[in-house]
């Protein structure tokens, strides 16, 4: 059964080239949103938490700061709607999923940056 759903994810779910990001990074996803007739494309700025999933159904997660309130969002790496993604930062974290970050504030709140 599993090799019959890796099939299907295979051969008929569209592939999109992205580049590589990983926990830490600072990155802009850019998407397109649907308004009644109209679209339009919005972005979504913060640093990356969490990479699950393989495959089709891989997912990640973004958090930003929005004044003073933490904003989370989930993006599915197949999602029709996403258009781009920008690398702004790389960042060096010891972890794969760094939800220690939604306690952090300030200074506290930095990630170091990679430079390449």
């Amino acid at each position: 059964m599993e090799s019959l759903v890796t099939f299907v994810e295979n051969e008929f779910v569209p592939k999109k080239e992205f580049p590589q990001f990983a926990p830490g990074d600072t990155i802009t996803v850019y998407y397109e949103i649907k308004e009644g007739e109209k679209t339009r494309t919005q972005f979504f700025k913060g640093v990356v938490i969490q990479r699950r999933g393989s495959g089709a159904t891989e997912t990640f997660t973004i958090r930003k700061m929005s004044g003073t309130i933490g904003v989370e969002r989930i993006f599915p790496v197949n999602m029709p709607a996403l258009q781009k993604i920008e690398i702004n930062k790389k960042g060096k974290v010891r972890r794969a999923r760094i939800f220690y970050f939604r306690g952090l504030t300030g200074k506290k709140a930095r990630i170091k940056e990679v430079r390449s």
